[in-house]
Order: structure tokens, then sequence, then C-alpha cells
């Protein structure tokens, strides 16, 4: 199967700036939220239809000039959201750049104070809003699987920018920044065990029957032309 490659640098640049121009004012995605949302998708328990999950992005439905631009527009969303369906299937060892989530960080990491900047944060958003879409779902493998739950705790540290305390009652502790970045660095290696899962969850299982055992006086399967309890029936002591 052929894939198509990832957006360009000018694709991206012109999807980032339709996004930055008609979602975010009305409540819809930046690049980077948009990035965290189909990755989300391509991870999905249950499929997302493009018709369905194209809603959110923009927030409300946006008027383009002609119908060229709009096939345009959803061709940009469709081939990266195709990239975040193959981003997922490599892990922290052999992710290509080319394939790297599109979150902003700062060019020199060393430069900022631990909570000058909220990184990883907009993507997490973005991913957790694609769960919504499939909540019941999602709420089945992280009820079945601890580390899932680990997971989406980490993640949840990005968007809300706390560890959650073990008391409800009580305010969470903000993370640090070198903790947003260990995080971020740890995603491709989460986003891979994830679609293992997915794919392992997701393949058919033929269940193992056990023969049924012929009647005494009926043909051998065998093909010897005798009654069963005469040929193998005999042998297994019927």
């Amino acid at each position: 199967m052929k894939v198509a490659p990832p957006l360009s640098d000018a694709q991206i640049e012109r999807l980032s700036e339709l996004l930055d121009q008609r979602a975010v004012p009305f409540k819809g995605f930046n690049l980077e939220a948009l990035d965290g949302y189909l990755t989300a998708l391509a991870l999905s328990p249950e499929a997302v239809t493009f018709e369905e999950w194209e809603t959110p992005v923009w927030g409300s439905t946006p008027r383009w000039a002609d119908e060229d631009e709009a096939r345009d527009v959803r061709a940009l969303l469709a081939t990266h959201a195709a990239t975040a369906e193959q981003r997922v299937r490599y892990g922290d060892d052999d992710l290509p750049d080319t394939y790297a989530p599109l979150l902003w960080l700062p060019e020199n990491l060393d430069e900022h104070e631990d909570d000058e900047l909220d990184v990883g944060r907009d993507w997490a958003m973005g991913f957790f809003r694609a769960v919504e879409l499939r909540e019941a779902a999602w709420e089945k493998w992280l009820d079945e699987n601890d580390w899932i739950e680990e997971i989406f705790d980490l993640l949840d540290r990005l968007a809300s920018g706390e560890v959650v305390a073990e008391d409800p009652t009580q305010p969470g502790t903000p993370i640090a920044y070198k903790e947003r970045l260990e995080i971020i660095g740890s995603l491709p290696g989460m986003l891979n065990d994830l679609h293992h899962h997915r794919i392992e969850a997701l393949t058919p299982r033929e269940p193992i029957r056990r023969a049924e055992t012929p009647e005494r006086n009926a043909p051998c399967p065998c093909g010897s032309g005798k009654k069963y309890k005469k040929c193998c029936g005999a042998s297994s002591g019927a």
C-alpha cells in the first residue's frame, strides 16, 4: 500500500494560517491542537469518519470561496491525518523527523524557567478532544489497562499543567517545565504502545472449536469405510 508523503513545509504553513483565521476565532483548533487531535483519531478504539471529525476542527462550518478551495483544504486535512496514522507506527528510536508530532518548542530549551511556557498544552488538549468522540470505547480500554491510564495521566499533566492530587478536594501540584519536556520526549514510545494495543484489540480471533465426536455407528470420518466404533473410535476407547 502506497503511503502519501507528509505535508511540505509550505503546506503546513498554509494549513496553520487557515486554522488561525478560520478555526481559532470560532473555538476550533490551531495547528498543534489539530496534530494531537488527529493522532488520537489514529489510535481510536473505534473508527471515526472524516465527516464526523472535521466539524470540531473548525468550531463552526467555514464558508470556502468555492468548491476547489474546499476540496484543497480537505486534502490538507486528509494528508495530515494519514501522517498521524504513520507516526504512531514508530517508537522512540526510529521515528523519522517528518512524522514527529507538530508542537511548538523554543529554539533553546535551556533559556526558560520551569513554569514559563506551557509547551505541549494545545497538543494534549487536541488529543483529548478526539478521545471525546469515542469516549465509551476509550473508557473501556482505560478500565482494562492500567498502563493506558498512566499515559492519559501524563497527557493530562500537559493539558492541565498540574499533577492531580490523590484527594480530589485538594489543589493539584503544578508541573515543572522540565517535566513537560520529558513527557513530550516520551510521546513517540507511548503512541506506539497504544498503536500496538489497538492492532491487537481489533484483530479478530477465531474461537477454538472442539471437533464433534461422531455417533458410534456412523461412518468413521477418516474415510476407512468402517463404523466409527470399529475404527478410530475403538483406538480412543469409545
